[in-house]
Formats: structure tokens, C-alpha cells, sequence
């Protein structure tokens, strides 16, 4: 009987496809494999096989699978159980989880080329365009569509293609390019016929005039353990062998062309194999180990326990303690942290403690090293824990017994483009919930959510008031800097009182951090004499100064423009810089403190691995006087030296349109705030805010989390917001602004008549086009207890109405459930 597999594509399509199975391989495919797939006219896909049957579809004729790429599943059933989670909920497809879950290097892309048949013979003359095709490929028997139409000077060659394919004078070969490339290592092995010592003898003989050769010869021996046991040899790289011997690659090829060497290619792994040494775990103080003991008690009762513990109140060794509790069971961990920035320090401790049982999993790895890390979880050698951003919960885990999301009310962890456009620790809840595991929420500054649901009894909490060591929590001075610009006392954004302190930092040999959320130079530039401002010519927004590329830069669509030298409005010379970011901040700290080391960590520093490491590594070890950085400084870093934090703007945090800007705001602040003074002494923070009296600055100079959630959870209610209603936003996109108007109205209009008043909008977005799509937002909110099953499939009936209609097939719609 037929077999056909059910299989999920890469592409944003609600639908599985069916293909069949060739008797040669139906015995080799099994659920959770990858298998190439013709898709379309001459598309090939790699796709995941989710079901195996023997029922042909009805609608089509059924295609045949054309590879099975697997012998073993990449995906265990639970992944799958997953993802259909995250596209049910989020409200997009399989195939946007899939493209999202699995590394590059898993998924194969396609080329179509046309190959010759050499044993071809006409029956029938060809006409001359045939001949033309044939008799290029006579001479280079493989070549693309593209190429073929450029050597030939033909264009539409796609009937003449079909025709010779009709005569099988050619073939569509689709070469399917792997990304993945195994790692290889050049070896060295003496030949076959080097056998015995009576030979070796003779060798050494031979090559007494060679002592050079002789050398190489002899390490070897050494390094493979030959003199010891013939049969159990040691692998020798010709890397380790030359420099071993210090001798030449001239020398080693003499051996090589003499036949006594011979060389061969052996797959290594990129991950570090490394041994290190470990140590025991510290031990937890009084309120650590108290702390530790109520998470296991409220784990006993609830899967997830929220950790509210203040900046540098050791929350870190708590979770080290549990991660070994769970390890010690045979289960594995998942700790997530909301960035790359944080994994460098974290990963320092972890490894002094569980050394080669810890996988780091983030973006900044090459992809060749992150299908090797996938592919470790597959065996039975996985690591134990898994350090990584939030990518990391779509890695296959044997035995998840427990994840800890670290600093989780940090906005990174939601992904906002392309799809599925998920919350990582919402999403890493329901993980840990279909593996039986537990989940741990690590804070100082809860999200207004996880604290409603701790408070009311669906999480559990465990607060950890006290700082390690009794470190009293930092002084926060506030300076009026408006009332000081009145004044002209603000040396550019530095306040006499931040200058001063910083001076006196820098006296001590103590560091600072100054904190200011833009990068750039300065967020726009504009003409004095008529106001002109430079714009994006894809986005609606102005460009941001970058002074060292000296060019103006889109931070949505990455557009670049040079700086002109005059107003292209009136040819005025007098273009000024309005506002400013962590580089002109870099650049006028340096010309105040000449003498001191300045850094910057900005999203413009840190693109790769490397110089994340390096920013942090020359700071911990007291290189650098003053980091300058965005948010990134906020997130958890620990630095003994930090005495002061100067916040240079607070109200660029407060001032922004959207419900949660407040929150944000006061989270932001506190974690900032909390790199100061941690290991020794009180720290001291210098907060700059043009409004004084704003709540917010009061509740963080006192540290009063519990004023700041009481007054949030207030307005929340009032304006129907979470924790009391669900949000999911509708965005429609499309290139012509009155289309969009239309669209836009009359999906709101649809909206309506199903939700009623729970409907806002059609309105737009902060940033109404980016890379010249216009941008229209509906906000939907439904009540916690309505049904968000049945509201999504509502949405997703309007949404199909929508691009169904006529008017509207160039309309582009998609959700964004429980935007952050």
C-alpha cells in the first residue's frame, strides 16, 4: 500500500502538504525528519515530516519526496506539540516557527540547473534556438537558467528548456547548496607499507641526511604512541605535528612525496571540547538559602515561582544551586538570558562550576556551531545546561527538569519581526509545563504582569530583600537639568553635580557608567536658518548622526545618507546636531577627562561575539575608567569597581507613546542604578531629568517597586490594559497610503461587528512606514476571561476575508499578540 508523509515547509502557509513515498525510501522516513520536496514549479524545500499515512489528498495530485536527509529525527515529539503551541497562540504559521527554530545550516536552499544528457540522440531535427542551448552545454555540461540565457543572449529560454526537457536532451538538476559544512581537520597516519621496525629502521637510516625529516618522522612516532601500541594509535594533526617538531610544511610534504606520510581528512567538532576544571559551589548565605528553600517549597505546589530579589542580592548563586539540585536528578536546565551581552559573564561562572556541561546557544555564534550544538542535544551527550537568549527555548532537550529566566521583565526577550512573534518567557512557561519541568521568573523589577501573577496566587513568590553582604542600596541624587540649562550651568548633557562626581571617581581609581538610551551621535540634524531635517526616504523617521562613519543612518531599514556640507532646502552651512546619543556622549566625556579610558557598548560596537567579551572583560579588569552604553549596561553586570552611574536623560525613557513607557522607565532606571556600588561599598547614581516632580523619579530614588505597580495596576484597570485585558494589535501594511486607508477601515468595520467596543482604531503606529510599506495598527483587547481561542479564530476569519476580497489582494496583515 502507498505511503504518504504530512510535511511542514518553511513558508508562511496555514496548511500541511502531503507528498509520497517511493517504496526505495518509505522504510527510511520517519516523523521528525527532514526530506527535500518539490514545491511549485521548480522550487525545492527542505521540510519536517509530521505525519505518516496512508491516505492520498483529494484536492491534489500528490508529489514524490525527493531526499530523506535524516537517518534519526532533528525534532522530538514535544517540539512539535511546541510549535504547534506558538502558532496557535501567536496567531501565525508552522512554517514561520519553523524558519525561526532551526539553525541555517538545517534547512537547504535551492538553484535550478540545467544539466546535459550526453547519450541523447534526436529523432526529429531541433530547431535553432535548441541547438544554440545544446551545443553551450556540449561544452560545460552543467549551468544555471541565468547563466545559459547570458551565454546564449536568448531571453525567455524557459519553452525552449521545457521542449529539450520534453526530448530528454537535458536535465533540471536542482542543486540543493548545504549551508552546514562539517568542520575538517587535516591528520597525518604513516602509509600502508610502513610496517614493522626492521622497516622503521631502514627509515631511519634513509633519512639521516634529512634531519629535518627525521625530526617529523621521530614526533610523530611520539604523539601517536606508535613505539607503545600499534593497534590503539593516537590521532596526529599535521597542524600539531609541524609545530610540535618546529619544523617546515616543506618538510612534511618531503615525507608525504616519499610515501612514509600520508594525510586524510577527519571531521571535527567547533564546540569547545576543552576539559576545565571545576570547583565546588559557593556556599548560600542566610537569606540566599532561605530564599533557595521556599523556591523548592513553592515548587511542590506551583510549576512557576517568581524571584524578586534587589540588585546584587546573589539571585545568580541561587539559581547555580538549584541548576545543580536538577542536574544531580538527571534533568537538564534551560536558563535564559534577555542578551548576548549578559552569557559573557554568566557563562565565567558557570563554567568555574559545571565546566563541559554547559552549552552557550545565541546569535553570535557562527550557524556551522549552532547545528553542532543541535545536534549534541539529539544524542545522548547533550549538555546539562543550556545558556542562551531566547532563541535557545526551540533547542530539542531530552529531559527538561527546570528553566530559569533571568532578568524577565526585560522587553528583549519579546521577538517582534519577522514571525512568530513570540515572549520568550511565555513561551519558555508553556515549554517547561509540556516537559514536566519547573520554571523560575528572576527579577529585581518584576514586569507588572508576572507580579499580578505572583501576588495572586498563580505563580509563586519568593522575595530576596537583602543586598549580598549587606551592601546598603545606592544613594540616587536627582539634578533638575532644565532648571540648570536655564542657568547655563550644563556643561553640553553634564550636569556640575555628575562632573564633580565623576572626577572624584576617577580620583579613587574607582569606574563609572553613563547611561543614555540613543545611540549616535546626535538623533537628528537640522538646519538652522529653515528647520530642514534630514529624513529616511523608506521610513518615516529622521536619520541619526553616526560622527564615525560620518554618515546619517536609518535604524529601521539601515538606509545611509551622507552628511551634507550645506541645506539642499537653502544651501544655509548652518546644520546643527538636536539631541544626543552614547557617541557624542563618548566624545565629550573624552574632552573633558582626557586622561581617562572610555568605552562604548552600543548596538554600533558590539556586532560581534568578540567585542561584547572584550568591552566587558576590559572593564571587569579595570582597563577602562568610564563605559558609556544604552540598556545593554542594564541588564545584570556585575562590576566591583562601579562607585557612580550617571542616568543622562531620564526623560527620553518617560516620554515615550506607549502604556507600558512608565514601567519600562522605572525598570530601566533601578537595574542602571544597581551596577553601582556593589561589592564593597555604597554607590552613588547621579539621575538627570528635565521633570523633577514626575512619580516615577521619586518611586526610583526610593527604590518603591510597590508604589510603582499599585499606581500602574490602577490605570490599567481604568483604561481596560494588562494584566486585565489581553492585547493583540492588528498591523496592515501596503505601498499605496489611501489603500491602506480603505483596508484598514474596513477590517476595523469587520473588527467591530464581531468585538464591538473592544475594537481601537484604525490609528498609526509611532513610525507610520518603514522600508516604504505604510503601516496602519487596530489594537484589540479582550477581557482575561473570554475565550483567546475563539478570539483567534475570529481574527484569523477576518484576516482571510480580507485578502480574499478583490480590492485588497496586495494587502499585507498580520498579529502581534501580547505586544511588549
Amino acid at each position: 500500500m502507498k505511503k504518504f508523509a504530512d510535511v511542514i515547509l518553511p513558508l508562511p502557509l496555514r496548511q500541511l502538504f502531503t507528498y509520497s513515498l517511493h517504496e526505495d525510501i518509505a522504510e527510511n522516513v520517519q516523523i521528525g525528519c527532514r526530506v527535500i520536496v518539490p514545491f511549485g514549479r521548480k522550487k525545492f524545500y527542505t521540510a519536517i515530516v509530521y505525519n505518516i499515512h496512508y491516505c492520498a489528498p483529494e484536492a491534489y495530485e500528490t508529489k514524490e519526496i525527493t531526499t530523506v536527509l535524516d537517518a534519526n529525527p532533528i525534532l522530538f515529539p514535544v517540539q512539535f506539540k511546541f510549535w504547534e503551541w506558538i502558532s496557535s497562540y501567536y496567531l501565525c504559521t508552522q512554517g514561520d516557527v519553523f524558519k525561526a527554530a532551526l539553525p541555517s545550516g538545517l534547512k537547504l536552499e535551492s538553484e535550478t540547473i540545467i544539466e546535459y544528457n550526453p547519450d541523447f540522440e534526436s529523432t526529429s531535427p531541433l530547431s535553432d534556438r535548441e541547438q544554440l542551448l545544446l551545443s553551450l552545454l556540449e561544452k560545460k555540461p552543467e549551468q544555471t537558467v541565468s547563466l545559459l540565457e547570458k551565454e546564449s543572449g536568448l531571453k525567455n529560454l524557459l519553452p525552449v528548456i521545457k521542449s529539450l526537457l520534453d526530448k530528454e536532451a537535458i536535465f533540471v538538476k536542482e542543486e540543493l547548496k548545504r549551508n552546514y559544512q562539517p568542520k575538517m581537520e587535516l591528520r597525518t597516519r604513516l602509509n600502508n607499507n610502513v610496517k614493522g621496525e626492521v622497516y622503521l629502521q631502514k627509515l631511519f637510516d634513509d633519512l639521516a641526511r634529512a634531519p629535518k625529516q627525521l625530526a617529523l618522522l621521530m614526533k610523530y612516532l611520539e604523539l601517536s604512541q606508535y613505539l607503545k601500541d600499534v593497534t590503539q594509535l593516537k590521532e596526529v594533526s599535521k597542524k600539531e605535528l609541524i609545530r610540535k617538531a618546529e619544523a617546515s610544511p616543506a618538510a612534511f610534504n618531503g615525507l608525504v612525496e616519499k610515501k612514509i606520510f600520508e594525510v586524510y581528512r577527519h571531521e571535527i567538532g567547533r564546540l569547545d571540547s576543552s576539559s576545565h576544571t571545576t570547583i565546588d559551589l559557593n556556599p548560600l548565605n542566610e537569606n540566599q538559602q532561605q530564599a533557595y528553600l521556599q523556591i523548592l517549597d513553592s515548587f511542590k505546589e506551583k510549576n512557576v515561582c517568581l524571584l524578586h530579589g534587589v540588585t546584587s542580592s546573589g539571585k545568580t548563586e541561587v539559581y547555580i544551586h538549584l541548576i545543580e539540585k536538577t542536574i544531580k536528578e538527571g534533568k537538564q536546565v534551560l536558563y535564559l538570558l534577555p542578551e548576548i551581552a549578559l552569557t559573557t559573564q554568566i557563562t565565567e561562572r558557570l563554567k568555574r562550576v559545571f565546566g563541559n556541561r554547559l552549552g552557550i546557544y545565541h546569535s553570535k555564534f557562527s550557524d556551522a556551531e549552532r547545528v553542532e550544538i543541535w545536534q549534541k542535544q539529539l544524542s545522548n551527550e547533550g549538555y546539562d545546561i543550556i545558556l542562551g537568549v531566547r532563541s535557545s527555548i526551540f533547542l530539542p532537550f531530552q529531559n527538561l527538569g527546570l528553566v530559569i529566566v533571568d532578568e524577565e521583565h526585560e522587553n528583549t526577550y519579546k521577538q517582534y519581526d519577522p514571525a512568530p512573534r513570540y515572549h520568550a518567557r511565555n513561551a519558555a512557561i508553556v515549554l517547561a509545563s509540556f516537559y514536566g519541568a519547573k520554571t523560575l521568573l528572576g527579577t529585581a523589577t518584576p514586569s507588572v504582569e508576572s507580579y499580578f501573577n505572583a501576588t495572586n496566587g498563580k505563580y509563586g513568590l519568593v522575595e530576596l530583600n537583602e543586598r549580598y553582604k549587606d551592601i546598603e542600596l545606592p544613594e540616587i541624587l536627582s539634578v533638575d537639568i532644565k532648571e540648570l540649562a536655564r542657568k547655563k550651568r550644563m556643561s553640553g548633557q553634564f550636569s556640575p553635580v555628575l562632573l564633580a562626581h565623576i572626577r572624584e571617581a576617577l580620583e579613587r581609581k574607582e569606574q563609572v557608567i553613563l547611561f543614555q538610551n540613543r545611540r549616535g551621535f546626535a538623533p537628528m540634524i537640522e538646519c538652522k536658518t529653515c528647520g530642514w531635517v534630514p529624513r529616511c526616504k523608506n521610513c518615516d523617521v529622521s536619520l541619526t548622526y553616526h560622527k564615525g562613519m560620518n554618515q546619517l543612518t536609518c535604524h529601521y531599514c539601515g538606509y545611509t545618507y551622507q552628511l551634507p556640507r550645506s541645506c539642499p532646502a537653502c544651501e544655509s552651512v548652518e546644520l546643527i546636531n538636536r539631541g544626543f546619543g552614547t557617541e557624542k556622549v563618548e566624545d565629550d566625556i573624552k574632552a573633558l577627562f582626557p586622561q581617562a579610558k572610555i568605552a562604548r557598548m552600543d548596538m554600533d560596537t558590539t556586532r560581534t561575539r568578540t567585542a561584547y567579551e572584550k568591552i566587558i572583560a576590559d572593564f571587569e579588569q579595570g582597563k577602562t575608567d568610564i563605559l558609556v552604553g544604552t540598556q545593554m549596561v542594564s541588564k545584570g553586570l556585575d562590576f566591583e569597581r562601579v562607585s557612580a552611574v550617571g542616568i543622562l536623560n531620564a526623560d527620553t525613557m518617560l516620554n515615550y507613546p506607549d502604556f507600558r513607557s512608565y514601567e519600562r522607565a522605572f525598570q530601566l532606571m533601578a537595574q542602571v542604578s544597581g551596577r553601582a556600588g556593589r561589592k564593597n561599598k555604597r554607590g552613588l547614581v547621579i539621575l538627570q531629568t528635565k521633570s523633577i516632580d514626575h512619580p516615577i523619579i521619586n518611586q526610583v530614588i526610593h527604590n518603591d517597586y510597590q508604589q510603582m505597580y499599585t499606581a500602574q495596576l490602577a490605570e490599567r484597570q481604568m483604561f481596560r490594559y494588562p494584566p486585565y485585558h489581553r492585547l493583540v494589535y492588528v498591523y496592515l501594511k501596503n505601498r499605496n497610503a489611501d489603500l491602506l486607508d480603505t483596508m484598514a477601515r474596513t477590517m476595523a468595520d469587520k473588527l467591530r461587528a464581531i468585538f464591538g467596543s473592544r475594537i481601537l482604531g484604525p490609528d498609526n503606529p509611532p513610525v507610520a512606514r518603514i522600508q516604504s510599506l505604510f503601516i496602519k495598527k487596530i489594537i484589540v483587547k479582550i477581557e482575561n476571561n473570554a475565550s483567546m481561542e475563539k478570539a483567534r479564530t475570529l481574527l484569523l476569519q477576518v484576516q482571510k476575508e480580507m485578502v480574499e476580497d478583490e480590492r485588497f489582494k496586495s494587502l499585507i496583515v498580520y498579529y502581534d499578540v501580547d505586544p511588549y
